[in-house]
């Protein structure tokens, strides 16, 4: 059995227009399936508050329904051939719906933006990160309809609450009707006699808000998180708007980001090169052994698998890839020179004299 309408909406049976249009603005924002994901029966009751309004708002059809308790469009009455998704779109969407005289309907919230910034461990881990943002909120005193206390908006006189004027011109080809948004009501097709004083009658008051965000494991620098419905409330119940977080991620000492590989361009000493070494080496997850074999030479690569950056949309993770560097002495003492020296000798191999580098060289020409 068909739940009643008057019940579906919480309202009295005796409830004027404006209180029924004001609980079903509430309901549909609150029970809206994008603003449910996880809630299974949102849909479920979504649509019941459709129904309802759809109802109730059409003076002939809510008649019949008080008589009859038959919800069906009353003979002779022409109620809406789009089942009630003409105030639907209002709610949601800020736009009238078809050309039919529908008002413009609440004006939606401002998106906001941010900037959050992350060490470069935190934008690989993922972390939680409180914002403080100014944003536009409810106001508690008018419950956010921009009228004090005992009154309510009324239908604008100037446009008869459809929230559009009409002005007719002549032209070469006969009467051009043009419609604009009434200047008086701002296309809202209501004005507020006695508006709260709180608010001056927008149904909203600023204020300053602490969010916990969310950062996922391996976000980058230039990433943008889109916090649905976190941006500013709309005017007189409209729509909230969308938060903006944009990420910026600090550098590390010593790794660069390569998609989800971390590379470390890693200087060793041209003995260890030559003679190997087996030494402890800090990745982001803790220390590992790192093992240059005998005879590496600059741009050898060492991997370390699945100890770079995880992915995003999936499992898994990038490789911490080490590339070497061979570094030359360029400062040599006496003792270390003739050590150079001897190795170069018994492998054959011909060097410089003692004082015959090249700015020696060059001296010695200019002198």
């Amino acid at each position: 059995m068909a739940r009643d309408h008057y019940e579906v909406l919480g309202v009295a049976r005796d409830a004027d227009a404006a209180e029924i249009k004001r609980a079903y603005r509430r309901l549909a924002r609150d029970s809206h399936p994008d603003a449910n994901p996880d809630d299974a029966r949102a849909e479920e009751r979504f649509k019941a508050v459709s129904a309802a309004y759809t109802v109730l708002s059409d003076p002939q059809r809510r008649l019949h329904y008080d008589r009859f308790g038959d919800d069906s469009s009353p003979a002779g009455a022409p109620g809406d051939p789009f089942g009630g998704f003409g105030d639907l779109f209002e709610t949601f969407f800020g736009g009238g719906f078809g050309t039919g005289g529908r008002r413009r309907g609440p004006i939606p919230g401002e998106n906001l933006e941010t900037v959050v910034e992350l060490q470069f461990e935190d934008a690989v881990f993922g972390c939680e990160r409180e914002i403080t943002v100014h944003t536009a909120v409810a106001c508690i005193e008018c419950e956010a309809t921009g009228a004090s206390q005992g009154s309510s908006a009324q239908n604008c006189q100037t446009c008869q609450g459809v929230g559009q004027v009409q002005r007719v011109r002549q032209s070469l080809l006969g009467q051009v009707v043009t419609s604009t948004a009434c200047p008086t009501c701002s296309g809202r097709g209501e004005t507020i006699a006695d508006p709260c004083v709180s608010c001056k009658g927008e149904g909203r008051v600023v204020e300053e808000q602490t969010l916990t965000v969310q950062v996922r494991a391996g976000v980058d620098e230039g990433t943008t998180l889109r916090l649905t419905g976190r941006g500013a409330v709309g005017p007189r119940g409209g729509p909230t708007g969308d938060l903006y977080v944009h990420i910026r991620v600090h550098g590390h000492a010593f790794l660069t980001r390569h998609g989800f590989d971390l590379v470390h361009r890693m200087e060793i000493p041209v003995t260890q090169a030559a003679l190997g070494v087996a030494s402890d080496y800090e990745t982001l997850d803790g220390a590992e052994t790192l093992e240059i074999p005998r005879g590496t030479v600059t741009g050898d690569v060492f991997r370390f698998r699945g100890r770079g950056v995880p992915h995003v949309e999936g499992r898994g993770r990038g490789d911490l890839l080490i590339e070497v560097v061979v570094a030359t002495p360029t400062e040599l003492d006496e003792e270390s020179e003739e050590l150079l020296r001897s190795l170069a000798a018994s492998r054959g191999e011909e060097v410089a004299p003692p004082g015959e580098g090249l700015m020696s060289r060059i001296w010695s020409a200019l002198s």
